[in-house]
């Protein structure tokens, strides 16, 4: 929880109004669109008055030119977008009303419409706004649409296939979505400038170099024929697998424009569509290659993106938030469903801490207002994060109103694994009472997940510092202790009367396996030599290490499988508190995590010389990252490493981001990246 009584008393609020990430203003997510001019070669038809906000997110995301000839839209933006009066042509009709199911898209959301023309077997589908701004493009070969052509790898975003079924409209691809997609599907507009010179930039993600003879692009003008990609850039005869090829566009790009590319067969392979200002001084995808679209702040062209800028004008994700790729920054808005709370307890930097080691950029990766629950319907005090070493596409989180949840990956954010619960399982203590003030939690040898508690919230004056031992495979949707060890008696300075010192109590947990205490050396504290497992045959394969926020200690023991315990004292991490504690294997080091209380820091502890745990490095956050109570942090599994990197998640228990109308306020998770 956030505040305490001697190290959580102020209230930290320089960081409620702006964010200034690389010396530039971040600034809002959504702006008003103004009509402009077209230039003779340079502009694309302008944006009408009509055009509503976050048209630019729209995409087509499935169709058939079989039976009745359905389209599927997708709105991958963050707000509902009023797709009344718009309209769509093939490549021999022009543009024609449609009707479709809904005349609104909400964010995250589909639209489907039976085209009132037909699509033949090889044809091309454009939709127009109501004012004839061209929104989306996509071309298809004899064949590629039956029984339908899909999106596959992310709504919106993903590569043009042809589907298994035509049973998506109307939800997600997945189903439609083949084990493995054709080469050229790999390749990416990833750049965009319309600042002069008008460059293009292709990016290859797969495995192998593709050859771009007879590929060509065009703009969201629809007078101009398309252009060669090759002629563009004459020199240009293929792309290298994980290169890049920049062409300067011959047709011109707009304020209000478009970018379609089509292959040598005439299918679409991928597209940008941006609003007024969104190519200046250029658009890219963030991340690299992969991600949604943003205004950057500085063009790469034939390099790996910036991925500094604002999310100004286009494509920045889905389900009522900003999406992953999408920086944090200023300028969005709460619109349902929480209320936040502004962090306490700032402290300084410990001396000595180092400048975050992995990528400079964070995204946000929740759903706005995401966790309400019946016992706390302000959707914050999401605290301990550990990632499952044995399932690494899995995180698990706590509330500390007594929640428990697995989260999954979808579209770039993690949200609540619906299999096990849409709505995560409200946990107890032994024989189902209480209400566990639930802080941190870790992944055990077993597999079962072991929560920490501080306090039972019914009674928030009185310590109950436990670890509970839960079964993730029990089908119940209220889960309580397989076992439960108190040590609440080992702390009486929290025992004062005072729900501020109780609140003091164990904050985070960590499972640490017998193999890297015995390989790396440490000395059991108990009988002053080497720790030898064998000596304690009820604990299992491993320690538990939990963290106290009074005094940023660890408290180590052997939770035995009869309902004991085993004490193996405690150790001093060199901070004021600790709020999580996970061991990564991929460091080979125990992580002791301290909010704002230090600076939002991460200590790294290993076995010295002596065999004492000690403290090794401490990093702090990346600069971007607010200020907050951000009580939960998780590393992912060395074996998710891609080019080097992995996940890094945190959680913020008040969910207050930069404050009251920035893109970040509502939201509680955090992704960014570390070093393999």
């Amino acid at each position: 929880m956030p505040t305490s009584s001697y190290a959580r008393a102020g209230v930290a609020s320089a960081c409620a109004t702006a964010l200034t990430l690389s010396g530039l203003l971040l600034t809002g997510m959504a702006t008003a669109r103004t009509a402009a001019a077209s230039t003779a070669s340079t502009a694309a038809t302008a944006a009408s008055a009509a055009d509503p906000d976050g048209y630019a997110n729209v995409r087509v995301n499935e169709l058939t030119s079989s039976g009745n000839d359905t389209v599927e839209l997708y709105n991958a933006g963050s707000a509902a977008v009023s797709i009344s009066g718009w309209k769509m042509s093939d490549d021999s009709f022009s543009p024609q009303s449609f009707s479709p199911s809904s005349s609104t898209i909400p964010a995250g959301g589909f639209v489907t419409f039976d085209s009132p023309k037909g699509l033949g077997d090889a044809d091309k589908l454009v939709i127009y706004t109501s004012g004839g701004t061209v929104v989306d493009r996509v071309e298809w070969a004899t064949g590629r649409a039956k029984p339908a052509m899909a999106r596959c790898g992310g709504d919106g975003t993903g590569a043009w296939v042809t589907a298994a079924s035509s049973s998506t409209f109307g939800a997600p691809n997945t189903a439609g979505c083949p084990s493995s997609v054709p080469a050229a599907s790999r390749v990416r507009v990833n750049e965009v400038s319309s600042n002069s010179p008008d460059t293009v930039e292709l990016y290859n993600g797969g495995t192998s170099a593709i050859s771009v003879a007879g590929w060509k692009y065009a703009d969201g003008d629809t007078s101009h024929s398309p252009a060669s990609v090759s002629s563009s850039s004459p020199s240009a005869t293929s792309i290298p697998a994980g290169g890049y090829l920049t062409f300067g566009s011959t047709i011109g790009l707009g304020d209000n424009d478009s970018v379609f590319l089509v292959d040598g067969s005439g299918n679409s392979i991928d597209s940008a569509t941006w609003a007024t200002g969104g190519a200046k001084p250029s658009y890219e995808r963030c991340t690299n290659g992969t991600g949604s679209f943003r205004t950057a702040v500085t063009a790469t062209p034939g390099a790996q993106n910036s991925c500094s800028g604002s999310t100004g004008g286009g494509d920045d994700g889905g389900d009522g938030d900003p999406e992953t790729g999408e920086l944090l920054g200023g300028g969005g808005s709460l619109t349902s469903g929480c209320t936040p709370e502004a962090p306490s307890g700032t402290g300084s930097v410990p001396s000595g801490a180092l400048t975050w080691p992995g990528g400079p950029d964070v995204t946000i990766a929740d759903n706005v207002c995401a966790f309400t629950t019946s016992t706390g319907t302000e959707g914050r005090d999401l605290s301990g994060l550990a990632f499952d070493p044995a399932h690494p596409s899995v995180l698990w989180a706590v509330k500390n109103k007594n929640w428990l949840y697995k989260l999954v990956k979808s579209n770039g954010k993690w949200i609540p694994d619906a299999t096990w619960s849409a709505t995560g399982k409200q946990i107890r203590f032994t024989g189902g009472s209480g209400e566990p003030d639930s802080e941190g939690l870790t992944v055990g040898g077993n597999g079962h997940i072991y929560v920490t508690s501080e306090r039972d919230n019914a009674d928030n004056k009185a310590p109950k510092d436990t670890i509970m031992e839960f079964d993730p495979a029990s089908t119940a949707s209220t889960l309580t202790p397989v076992h439960q060890w108190d040590m609440t008696s080992q702390f009486p300075q929290l025992d004062t009367g005072s729900k501020d010192d109780a609140n003091l109590g164990f904050e985070g947990v960590g499972y640490v396996p017998d193999s890297w205490l015995t390989a790396s050396g440490w000395t059991d504290p108990r009988t002053g030599t080497a720790y030898d497992p064998a000596s304690y045959p009820l604990h299992g394969a491993g320690l538990f290490f939990a963290g106290l926020e009074w005094d940023g200690s660890l408290h180590v023991y052997g939770l035995n499988s009869d309902g004991t315990y085993t004490t193996f004292g405690s150790i001093p991490t060199g901070k004021a508190s600790v709020m999580d504690v996970t061991f990564d294997s991929g460091t080979q080091r125990l992580v002791a995590t301290c909010d704002n209380t230090c600076g939002e820091t991460h200590t790294f502890m290993k076995v010295n010389a002596s065999g004492a745990l000690v403290p090794d490095v401490t990093y702090k956050n990346p600069a971007v990252m607010p200020t907050d109570n951000l009580e939960g942090f998780a590393l992912a599994p060395a074996s998710t490493c891609v080019n080097g990197f992995r996940e890094a998640v945190w959680s913020d228990d008040g969910v207050y981001g930069f404050g009251a109308g920035s893109s970040s306020y509502g939201h509680a998770l955090y992704s960014g990246s570390f070093p393999c």
